[in-house]
């Protein structure tokens, strides 16, 4: 114990003697949206101007995948403006959905934030319904929060017909074949604590299309996290082009049925 206290008074009165370990530093803000970019230079200024708007400070992380249109000049003249908020990370190619938001992710985890987002670009999520996604983890004891448009009838705008009923169908199709609780299977507007995604191995997720948001929320189902749909509106965007193809929309339907069969096999664990 004299040892000890001898030891104490050395550092005390010889301050030089100490070493010091910086912690980690973390984030000032809590929260980041992971926003995955390619061809959006319409929509992608008037994004990043909208989320740094809102009550709640948010920052931002652009996944960009080598847009050829400029939307990387646009995201890095912006970033002077918003320092330690507004992120970029630039990949060399267009990688698909899952590995952007993967990428994202791992960012995130490595920065320390507590909630993390995904979001489109297009305005088709309205940022302006991230608080309430927020407070469903926040207090609301969520552990994954989605934006849904089919909790509460059918809210989406601007979309044909057709699309609203094939989108509305396959959400019901992935909610028959998996038996997830959810009414929104597809949605691609969400918050996730970190503890969920932390707990996610993520070099099990095989989809990298939309069929990804439906692989996701079947694992951290599976995992036995909360899961919350908070209504939204959903509205089409008006500017840029649709990333929705055939291929995309083939792999969620016939990914879903593979996803469900290697479920029979596999062991979900939480990774510690």
């Amino acid at each position: 114990m004299q040892e000890a206290v001898s030891h104490v008074e050395d550092f005390v009165n010889n301050p030089e003697m100490a070493t010091f370990v910086p912690l980690k530093s973390l984030p000032v803000n809590d929260s980041v949206v992971i926003i995955p970019t390619y061809n959006e230079k319409e929509n992608v200024e008037k994004m990043i101007r909208k989320v740094f708007s809102l009550p709640g400070s948010f920052d931002l992380l652009i996944v960009e995948d080598n847009s050829p249109d400029g939307t990387a000049a646009i995201v890095r003249s912006l970033m002077p403006e918003y320092p330690g908020r507004l992120f970029m990370e630039e990949r060399k190619g267009k990688l698909g959905l899952g590995t952007a938001y993967i990428h994202g992710f791992r960012w995130a985890l490595e920065k320390g934030y507590t909630y993390v987002f995904e979001m489109d670009c297009d305005f088709s999520h309205n940022p302006e319904d991230l608080p309430r996604l927020k407070e469903a983890c926040d207090t609301g004891g969520a552990d994954l929060a989605i934006g849904s448009r089919y909790i509460k009838g059918v809210n989406v705008v601007n979309w044909p017909m057709g699309r609203v009923l094939m989108s509305y169908f396959a959400s019901k199709y992935v909610r028959l074949v998996t038996g997830m609780p959810i009414m929104d299977t597809t949605a691609g507007f969400k918050c996730y604590r970190s503890d969920v995604l932390r707990a996610i191995d993520f070099t099990q997720i095989r989809f990298i299309g939309y069929a990804f948001q439906i692989e996701m929320k079947f694992t951290v189902w599976k995992l036995g996290f909360k899961i919350t749909e908070v209504p939204i509106i959903f509205t089409d965007r008006t500017e840029g082009e649709s990333k929705m193809s055939k291929g995309i929309f083939k792999e969620a339907i016939f990914g879903v049925i593979t996803l469900k069969f290697q479920s029979w096999f596999k062991k979900y664990t939480r990774v510690s």
